[in-house]
């Protein structure tokens, strides 16, 4: 809407995709998933599922069902040699700003205090609260940050698969998929997953297209079969 109604620069609105799909976040886990924490992971999975359904009914209500085209800056467009090789400029900017983010990620929740309440609360609530930490505020901001982070990755994605109304179901079974195979509870665990699922499923397309988008599975199947809890899944 910023790029597309108002002509804001594609940059400029990244932070703004960011802040919206936070705000959003905090009203979904006040009214909704606040109730939820104490659920099986099945059923909170499965209850994003269904609030990823409406989400897809309330989009194409508002934008349609056409896809909307987005103007990138001619700097992140074109290509660029690097080592006698090319390589998307915009690619290489997703490089970059992804490692950046895993970076901050890990830093935040490994080595700051705020992560350290995070851990504790969810490793044990009732121990977290008895130590003074705000749990509800934790969870709070964990929820708006995961959240903010999914609408910016929606947002720098928009270039390389369009914005779609059903842009979530397309994505969402790989989403899922990541997750397994990373562990839960890793960050590093869903970045390699990210990684080696994604190097597969191109590498598969290129040397066997025989095989089309089914070597991806394969490669989580063998992954699972050899660490059930994901590659740095901690149970």
């Amino acid at each position: 809407t910023l790029v597309n109604s108002f002509g804001w620069p594609f940059l400029a609105s990244l932070p703004i995709a960011f802040l919206a799909a936070a705000l959003v976040s905090i009203v979904l886990e006040k009214a909704l998933y606040r109730r939820l924490y104490r659920a099986t992971d099945l059923d909170q999975c499965l209850f994003t599922i269904g609030i990823v359904f409406i989400s897809v009914a309330v989009a194409a209500y508002f934008y349609g069902t056409v896809q909307q085209p987005i103007s990138t800056p001619p700097y992140l467009r074109g290509s660029v040699q690097l080592m006698g090789m090319s390589f998307a400029a915009y690619r290489l900017f997703l490089i970059v700003t992804a490692l950046a983010i895993a970076a901050l990620l890990v830093y935040a929740l490994e080595y700051t205090r705020f992560g350290a309440q995070v851990r504790a609360a969810v490793d044990n609530q009732r121990m977290a609260r008895g130590l003074g930490i705000d749990v509800d505020r934790a969870f709070a901001v964990t929820f708006a940050l995961g959240g903010g982070l999914a609408g910016l990755g929606g947002a720098l994605a928009i270039e390389m698969v369009g914005l779609d109304h059903a842009f979530a179901f397309t994505y969402l079974v790989y989403v899922l998929i990541v997750v397994a195979v990373g562990g839960l509870g890793s960050i590093g665990g869903s970045f390699a997953a990210a990684a080696v699922l994604g190097i597969s499923d191109m590498a598969g397309k290129y040397y066997f297209p025989w095989l089309g988008a089914f070597l991806i599975y394969l490669v989580m199947v063998g992954i699972l079969m050899w660490r059930p809890a994901g590659l740095f899944g901690k149970r």
